[in-house]
């Protein structure tokens, strides 16, 4: 239990990080796009005999960077491209299993999470992972920042617009991977969406979506690990159940001190975050 809940507190704090990022540059399908990706990636891992977890990482990335190379370069509008891609690595991931006769792995695992099967191996791995993410994440802070609110201004005035761009799709895919024992492959997504989205029903300043971001985050994954502990359910659903409640909770509050009909305002980002 107790590397259940380091690994749910290292995970919640970093998806909810990136889902900040998401959030502000519209990248949700995208994580959607990444997370299906990466069933292709495990199952590489499994034909070939190496850890599923590194195939992953390695095959979401190359996905996340074909699919911001044909939408920013290509014709095709980045829906469709995130459709193409995820639907031709979840159908390679098919492929693969199909050919890998007596593999041991835990697919299901894969898929769908399993918090609780955390080993110390599992833990190490998603902790080292985690600190890359947190730790470039505000290496970069003030630069992610630009070009999430004004990139047009961030590229006249010399910021690598093009390096951070893929280097955030590298941050979503590489928190997607450390994301799937806790909630799997399927639900991951969820963890990059809700709990900005959640803070978003709060505030619309940038710090504040921030920070309570990360609040609704642990919560989800601190609460719903005690609760599929305690009543036997699926751990992952139950996070992603428990963060979504808190979303609706958040927006049913807003709603009734705002009104339903009052126009909503994007998320405020500082006035210059270079300076």
């Amino acid at each position: 239990m107790q590397k259940a809940l380091a690994a749910g507190i290292l995970v919640s704090i970093t998806c909810s990080v990136i889902s900040f990022f998401v959030l502000v540059n519209r990248l949700s399908f995208i994580g959607v796009g990444i997370s299906h990706a990466a069933f292709g990636g495990v199952a590489i891992g499994i034909l070939f005999g190496i850890d599923p977890t590194l195939s992953a990482v390695i095959f979401s990335v190359l996905t996340a960077w074909m699919i911001g190379i044909v939408s920013r370069r290509g014709r095709l509008n980045e829906d469709t491209t995130i459709g193409i891609f995820y639907a031709a690595a979840m159908a390679l991931g098919i492929v693969i299993i199909g050919l890998s006769r007596g593999y041991t792995v835990d697919l299901f695992g894969y898929l769908f999470g399993n918090i609780l099967a955390v080993t110390s191996t599992d833990l190490w791995i998603v902790a080292a992972l985690s600190l890359f993410v947190l730790g470039t994440v505000f290496y970069f802070f003030k630069e992610l920042l630009y070009i999430s609110f004004d990139e047009e201004s961030a590229q006249v005035n010399g910021v690598p617009v093009a390096f951070l761009y893929y280097y955030l799709l590298t941050l979503m895919a590489v928190t997607i991977v450390i994301s799937m024992k806790v909630v799997g492959i399927i639900l991951v997504s969820a963890l990059l969406v809700i709990p900005a989205a959640a803070a978003y029903e709060v505030s619309s300043h940038y710090k504040s979506v921030l920070i309570v971001s990360v609040i609704v985050g642990l919560v989800s994954a601190l609460g719903g690990l005690l609760v599929s502990y305690r009543f036997n359910t699926a751990s992952g659903a139950t996070i992603v159940l428990l963060a979504a409640a808190v979303f609706l909770l958040l927006f049913t509050i807003r709603s009734l001190r705002t009104g339903p009909k009052k126009d909503r305002v994007p998320v405020h980002g500082p006035s210059d975050p270079q300076g």
